[in-house]
């Protein structure tokens, strides 16, 4: 079992000293640990040593950056039940699911193995006018440059791993500020990756983690030997950072308030159960958490009616009980905005069918059935990012899809019927970046492309997605040789 100290490893040194943070256990409030924060003399360490880390790294070989990623999964797999209950304290996460993210983490990372030796280009013919006969080229995927990843507390492993393993993959060093609430899980995973890249032969400081505060966090966005920002987080900050982060390529995974319509012709009894727990588990902390529900005036009284008697018997348990679908949100603010927003809904017209009360940072899982759109509703028009979902009945399928695409997110959509023809629909009318036929918008496999559309992001990450994102195409452009007459009648050509 590792022991995680709070200090910060930068440019191969052990940094134990100066201001703290304190991290908590979210559900008992009791301390874990004491974690250091870097401040501007450090992150400026962590900065040029990530440059010289990444001159060093694009010129290893594929082969061993697919061995360092193996090494990689294979050391979070050994650690699987201490880092699965580490991340349950510090972010409140219960035990099941954080079992299932550090999963999730060596699949990235075992994926981004194999993905490292893909990385490849095109041979393609340039003969294809009469000045250029003779020419032929080819292009290749090449590093941007050292990467700088922001990631959010919901998924402290995996969400880091997204930015970590492509990184690593194609030959590009990261510096990577976790967040604030819960950076011990990434803290452990540079240890592990340290030791990883020791054990290959690979350069130090391919990796380094400096939690920081957000005056810290936004120099290094704005300088300039960083390449790329990978930032995981909410839209206001998203793209407050793109329009500070200079002429860096900038990737942003960022909210939404997703939609999941179930028609009469689906089969109710699965899409409910499927929709409960992609609304209510990790108490609604997932960017693609249903939010809202449109559901066929001709199940929608069934489907209200189900829903209401699971949400008042589902309450939130102690992230180390196995039987936790939710525990706590990631603090007491949040829950108190939460509620507000509720509230707000409730005097606007919505109709409380259960929940809509908290103790502390516990939210119950609250239900909103709601007579039309509910624009205007905080609801409705913003990530509720908690346990909360809105229930609205609709006639056509026409209604439906214009209610899910009246929205300025666009991350992904969950559509449950099993008309080919209403599906094609959905495919041109709801603007996102994934749709989810069949099951619902939470869906995500760790290969597939991942990210969103308006306000929900820029780019891509899915590991050989983000691989592109953080690579330039390098042209190379070969003229045949030339004949010794050739060069003489070149030579003797009139000059201009």
């Amino acid at each position: 079992m590792r022991t995680i100290d709070g200090a910060l490893y930068v440019a191969s040194e052990k940094f134990e000293s100066g201001k703290t943070s304190r991290i908590a256990d979210k559900w008992s409030g009791e301390a874990i640990a004491e974690v250091f924060l870097a401040d501007s003399k450090v992150a400026e360490r962590a900065t040029a040593a990530s440059v010289v880390a990444f001159q060093q790294l694009r010129d290893v070989s594929n082969y061993t950056r697919k061995k360092l990623l193996s090494a990689i999964a294979r050391g979070i797999e050994v650690d699987a039940e201490h880092l699965s209950e580490l991340l349950a304290r510090e972010c409140g996460k219960p035990i099941t699911q954080a079992r299932g993210e550090i999963a999730r983490g060596v699949s990235t990372f075992e994926i981004a193995s194999e993905e490292a030796t893909r990385i490849g280009g095109e041979v393609m013919p340039l003969d294809v006018t009469k000045p250029s006969e003779g020419y032929r080229g080819e292009w290749f995927r090449v590093p941007a440059g050292p990467v700088l990843g922001i990631s959010p507390f919901n998924f402290p492993l995996n969400l880091v791993a997204h930015k970590v393993a492509p990184a690593l993959a194609c030959g590009a060093s990261i510096v990577l500020k976790p967040p604030p609430q819960c950076p011990l899980s990434a803290l452990a995973l540079s240890e592990i990756v340290r030791e990883a890249a020791e054990a290959v032969g690979a350069p130090e400081n391919i990796l380094q983690v400096v939690p920081c505060e957000n005056d810290v966090a936004e120099k290094l966005v704005t300088d300039d030997r960083f390449k790329l920002l990978s930032f995981t987080g909410s839209d206001k900050v998203g793209w407050h950072l793109k329009s500070v982060a200079g002429k860096k390529k900038v990737l942003l995974e960022l909210g939404g308030n997703a939609a999941a319509i179930v028609h009469d012709d689906a089969d109710f009894d699965f899409a409910f159960d499927r929709i409960f727990g992609g609304a209510f588990g990790y108490a609604g902390q997932v960017c693609i958490k249903v939010q809202r529900i449109y559901v066929q005036n001709a199940t929608h009284a069934r489907f209200l009616e189900k829903m209401a008697v699971k949400a008042r018997d589902t309450k939130p348990l102690e992230p180390m009980n196995d039987q936790a679908v939710l525990s706590c949100v990631i603090d007491e603010a949040n829950a108190k905005r939460i509620e507000s927003w509720v509230n707000e809904a409730i005097q606007a017209g919505a109709k409380l069918i259960a929940g809509g009360t908290r103790e502390g940072s516990r939210v119950m899982p609250t239900v909103l059935s709601i007579d039309g759109s509910g624009k205007g509703m905080e609801v409705v028009d913003d990530e509720i990012f908690g346990p909360v979902v809105t229930v609205h009945a609709y006639e056509t399928w026409d209604d439906a899809l214009a209610m899910a695409s009246d929205t300025r997110f666009g991350l992904q959509a969950g559509i449950f019927t099993d008309s080919h023809a209403r599906i094609r629909q959905a495919i041109k009318r709801i603007d996102v970046g994934g749709l989810i036929v069949n099951d619902v918008p939470t869906f995500r496999v760790d290969n597939m492309p991942y990210g969103g559309v308006r306000d929900s992001g820029l780019g891509r990450e899915g590991v050989r997605f983000a691989i592109e994102e953080m690579c330039e195409q390098k042209l190379v452009v070969y003229r045949d040789g030339v004949k010794a007459e050739q060069r003489a009648g070149v030579q003797n050509m009139p000059k201009k």
